[in-house]
C-alpha cells in the first residue's frame, strides 16, 4: 500500500492530467455537465457489476473511472467559478463530521443500527438537508433500490415491524390479493404486483438481505444456464426453436449439475 504522501501525490497528478486534457484534448474540451451525465451513470453501474463479481482488479479500474468523473465535474465547476475540488472535499468532510456526532460529538452509538437511526435524525437538522424523512431519496433511483431505501428510512424513524417474522403474513396477503386480481383479469393486477414486490423487499430488508444484489445474482445465474442450453443445442446442430421444452429442461438441469460440481464465476 502507498503512503499518505504517495496517495496525495497521485491525486495531484490526476488533477494535473485533468487540467491538461481539458486544455489540449478536443473531446475533453467539449464536455459539459449534461454530456457527461449518462457516462457517469454507466460508469457507476460498471463499478457495481465489478463489486458483485468481487473482481478486485476491475473494482480498482472502475473506481478510477468514477473518480475521473468527480474530478471532471470539479474542473467544470472551477471554470465557471461555482466550486472546485477543494469545495467538494471540504463540504464532504463537514457533512461527515456533522453526521457522526457519535465520533465527533457527545452522541452514543454502539451498533451499526444505532448509527443508521442517528443519521436520519441528524439529516433533518442540516440547514440544507431534507425536511422530511423520505425527502432525500432521488426520483431517478431504480425502483428496487428506491423501495429498499424508502423502507429503511421509514424504519430508522421508528416505522417498522415489531417482530420481523410478522412480515411474512403481509407477503402472503399481498400474493393472495395479486393472484385474485390476475385470475379476475382486473386492471388492478399491476398495482397488486407492486404491493407484492414491496412486501418482499421489506422482508429482505428485515433479514439483512439486499434484494438488488439477490436479483442480479439470479439474473447472472439464469444467463449462465440459458447460455449452456444454447451452446449444447449448437453442439447438436440444432437451434432452440427446434427443441421441445422437455429437452431444454434436461439441458437446464445439466447446467445446474455442472455448476454444483465446478462452480462458475458469476
Amino acid at each position: 500500500m502507498h503512503t499518505r504522501e504517495e496517495q496525495l501525490a497521485a491525486f495531484d497528478r490526476l488533477l494535473t492530467v485533468m487540467d491538461e486534457l481539458r486544455e489540449k484534448c478536443p473531446w475533453d474540451r467539449k464536455q459539459t455537465f449534461e454530456s457527461l451525465r449518462q457516462n457517469t451513470i454507466e460508469e457507476t453501474y460498471e463499478l457495481c457489476s465489478a463489486i458483485i463479481r468481487k473482481d478486485m482488479n476491475e473494482i480498482a479500474k472502475e473506481l478510477g473511472d468514477v473518480l475521473l468523473h468527480v474530478v471532471f465535474y470539479a474542473k467544470l465547476g472551477a471554470e465557471t467559478g461555482e466550486f472546485d475540488i477543494a469545495d467538494i472535499c471540504n463540504r464532504l468532510c463537514d457533512k461527515l463530521i456533522f453526521r457522526h456526532p457519535h465520533v465527533y460529538g457527545e452522541a452514543k452509538a454502539k451498533e451499526a443500527e444505532d448509527v443508521s437511526k442517528l443519521w436520519e435524525q441528524v439529516k433533518l437538522k442540516e440547514q440544507d438537508g431534507n425536511h422530511t424523512v423520505l425527502g432525500g431519496i432521488p426520483d431517478s433511483l431504480p425502483s428496487l433500490v428506491k423501495a429498499y431505501r424508502i423502507q429503511d428510512k421509514a424504519a430508522n424513524s421508528g416505522f417498522d415491524w415489531e417482530q420481523r417474522a410478522d412480515v411474512w403474513d403481509k407477503v402472503k396477503e399481498e400474493i393472495q390479493e395479486f393472484e385474485e386480481e390476475v385470475r379476475n383479469g382486473s386492471a388492478q393486477a399491476e398495482d397488486e404486483l407492486g404491493d407484492v414486490l414491496f412486501a418482499l423487499i421489506n422482508a429482505a430488508r428485515l433479514y439483512k438481505l439486499r434484494p438488488d444484489n439477490a436479483l442480479e445474482k439470479t439474473n447472472r445465474k439464469f444467463i449462465r444456464r440459458f447460455n449452456h442450453i444454447e451452446a449444447r443445442a449448437r453442439q447438436q446442430g440444432r437451434n432452440l426453436k427446434e427443441m421441445t421444452l422437455e429437452e431444454m429442461e434436461t439441458l437446464w438441469q445439466e447446467a445446474k449439475t455442472t455448476e454444483h460440481s465446478a462452480p462458475l464465476q458469476p
